[in-house]
């Protein structure tokens, strides 16, 4: 494919927001006033674990009206969607199916619309309840699912591992065509694997968790006994240039698209290193009070209600996300809290650079930036375990 320079008019700008919400939506119908979680409520809380099944999930907006829950259960690396109902006043959804599974992390994606029109979204997460002498572990990627090259397999457990070696040696990746993968432990409560370089193009990648009874801490039993698989795509690396303002879009080697975005201000600089997309989002609410950019009276520097087409690189709030509020620095200078920014339109448009860009992605793609005057990002900031040295990586490990 011929290499492109994509050179739509119109810059992007602004205070863009580098988080995805933990606490609610924003005003609607009028009720702007009121704190953000009075707006869009979702029980149970985003972030709770341990969460009793019998809880109720439910979502409860107090004006304007529901457009879309999507809610997903996700258990042994499957993601299973949760059926329900939007009331017929637009204030309420529910599940059709009463109580939670157990061991399960469950998603909430919530946009709503005001009287005009207008969006705010919500996404929240809960993980439900583990009995107290098990553990397990949360798989990322998603079974059957097709990634990019990038990827790195994520075990998060539930409680600390203790015994570490017991717990390694009962989790297999083997990959075919063969290469050689080498698990990393990031303290008591993660361990990622990864091969030394890129997955190939369409290697397939099996996961065995032969976790059930391995004793992962004294009286703690691990609760799997499971294999998924995943399929690896098209090689697709960005490059962030933060001083020259532009990004450089590559697929199996060749330039699809030089993109023009503002990257991190000079006293909010973006991450140099290479970073996965971990997490897609059509549109979100960032928050600047959620990673600490707030004003003199507490309140988050920013507040964006619809933030369109954002892309998760790092679990600190990095995002590669569109923007519709601000112009004229677009592919100029760099203005965001850390973000990358590319120009979008209100409610996200698919001939913008940002939906052009979103498209073509896919969760596991790299996106690396370089000449940002900030520090590189840590190895388990999001799955950026390619910043370290395959030395250092199968040091990590624990069984020796």
């Amino acid at each position: 494919m011929l290499a492109a320079v994509l050179t739509w008019a119109g810059l992007l700008a602004g205070a863009a927001g580098c988080t995805t919400d933990a606490t609610g939506g924003v005003g609607l119908g009028g009720l702007g006033k009121r704190a953000p979680q009075e707006v869009i409520k979702v029980t149970p809380d985003d972030g709770s674990k341990g969460v009793d099944p019998e809880q109720p999930l439910l979502v409860r907006l107090t004006g304007g009206r529901l457009e879309s829950v999507k809610v997903v259960k996700e258990q042994d690396a499957q993601e299973t969607p949760v059926s329900g109902q939007i009331s017929a006043d637009g204030l309420r959804w529910e599940p059709d199916e009463h109580g939670l599974a157990l061991a399960a992390r469950y998603s909430v994606d919530v946009v709503a619309l005001d009287g005009h029109g207008r969006r705010a979204a919500r996404h929240t997460t809960f993980t439900t309840r583990v009995p107290e002498e098990r553990f397990i572990g949360y798989v990322t990627p998603e079974n059957r699912s097709t990634v990019g090259t990038g990827m790195i397999v994520s075990l998060e457990f539930n409680r600390e591992i203790e015994n570490r070696a017991a717990v390694e040696r009962a989790v297999h990746v083997t990959a075919r065509p063969p290469v050689e993968i080498r698990p990393h432990w990031f303290g008591k409560g993660r361990l990622d694997f990864r091969p030394k370089e890129y997955w190939k193009p369409g290697t397939q990648v099996t996961v065995s968790l032969k976790l059930r009874d391995v004793e992962g801490a004294p009286g703690v039993y691990g609760l799997q006994y499971k294999t998924f698989s995943f399929t690896v795509g098209r090689h697709q690396v960005s490059t962030v240039d933060a001083a020259k303002h532009t990004m450089d879009v590559r697929r199996d080697g060749e330039l699809l698209a030089t993109v023009p975005i503002t990257a991190g201000a000079p006293k909010t600089t973006t991450y140099n290193g290479r970073m996965v997309v971990t997490e897609m989002l059509e549109v979100t609410r960032m928050n600047g009070a959620t990673v600490g950019f707030t004003d003199d009276d507490g309140k988050g520097e920013y507040d964006i209600p619809d933030v369109p087409h954002a892309m998760r690189l790092t679990r600190s709030g990095t995002f590669l996300h569109g923007n519709y509020w601000a112009d004229d620095v677009f592919g100029r200078e760099n203005v965001s809290h850390g973000c990358v920014g590319l120009r979008d339109v209100k409610g996200g448009g698919s001939d913008t650079p940002a939906g052009w860009f979103f498209d073509r992605s896919l969760i596991g793609d790299v996106v690396e930036v370089v000449n940002s005057k900030d520090k590189k990002v840590a190895p388990d900031n999001g799955l950026g375990g390619w910043n370290m040295s395959w030395k250092a990586w199968k040091a990590g490990s624990a069984v020796k």
